[in-house]
């Protein structure tokens, strides 16, 4: 069954209003009409059953048939704290990390960044278009929240989001003794989780001091070198095995 998303406002008690870039997609790629059942979000972790009752130029109108909490949700919430890379690298790594279960995802400006960011006017030019591709890979995913792109930040910034959390490390080349593995399972019952990844030119070792005198331990990843665009998926992968859903 089709699944689209709409805003929390645009759902009552009986009906659903989509009105986004959807409507479009609904009526000319399905070709979707009157009587069809889809599925729609509300982007807060709730699935809608609804049978299309009418449909016009820009908005359709839906009667909700059932309301179930999305199965598709992990039972945490994790935070990725990614160093910027190059355009089409911040747009793989927003596309994959939200398909596999990321809640928030903070671009952080470092300094061995090769992507700059001049001002905040281009920051939030480039927030908007990550924030569309998470849009799109959530629904096509399947997922019963579109994850947060924040605005792009510095390291100290960062840090102090991380401070709120229940968890929260940075894998680092350099580190040799503390494993991944040991700190995901002597924090099983963290609910909130972020991890922090360099960019292409990894960390200065000035961040790394910064992060670790926060508090955050840097962990390894193994013998082998991942590259940024690699890291954040695949850590995220092994925090979904150990601490989510992916084992059932």
């Amino acid at each position: 069954m089709p699944k689209f998303f709409t805003a929390r406002e645009n759902i009552s008690d009986t009906e659903i209003i989509i009105n986004n870039e959807d409507v479009a997609h609904i009526t000319r790629v399905l070709r979707l009409k009157e009587g069809d059942e889809i599925t729609v979000c509300d982007g807060q972790g709730f699935d809608y059953t609804a049978e299309i009752k009418s449909i016009a130029p820009k908005a359709v109108l839906c009667e909700i048939k059932s309301k179930n909490q999305c199965a598709a949700e992990p039972n945490i919430s994790v935070t990725l704290f990614q160093g910027i890379p190059k355009a089409s690298k911040m747009d793989y790594i927003i596309q994959k990390t939200t398909e596999l279960g990321i809640c928030r995802i903070v671009p952080v400006m470092l300094d061995r960044c090769v992507s700059k960011i001049e001002n905040a006017k281009a920051g939030e030019k480039k927030r908007e278009r990550w924030q569309k591709i998470a849009n799109e890979a959530a629904k096509q995913s399947r997922r019963g929240i579109v994850p947060e792109v924040c605005s792009p930040i510095r390291l100290d910034e960062a840090l102090s989001i991380a401070a709120e959390l229940d968890l929260c490390f940075s894998p680092y080349e350099c580190e040799e003794d503390t494993r991944l593995r040991g700190i995901l399972r002597t924090s099983s019952d963290a609910k909130t989780i972020g991890f922090i990844i360099g960019p292409e030119g990894g960390f200065d070792p000035s961040e790394t001091e910064k992060i670790k005198s926060a508090g955050i331990p840097t962990v390894t990843l193994g013998r082998r070198i991942l590259r940024t665009e690699t890291a954040g998926e695949a850590v995220l992968a092994m925090i979904m095995y150990e601490l989510g859903d992916i084992n059932g």
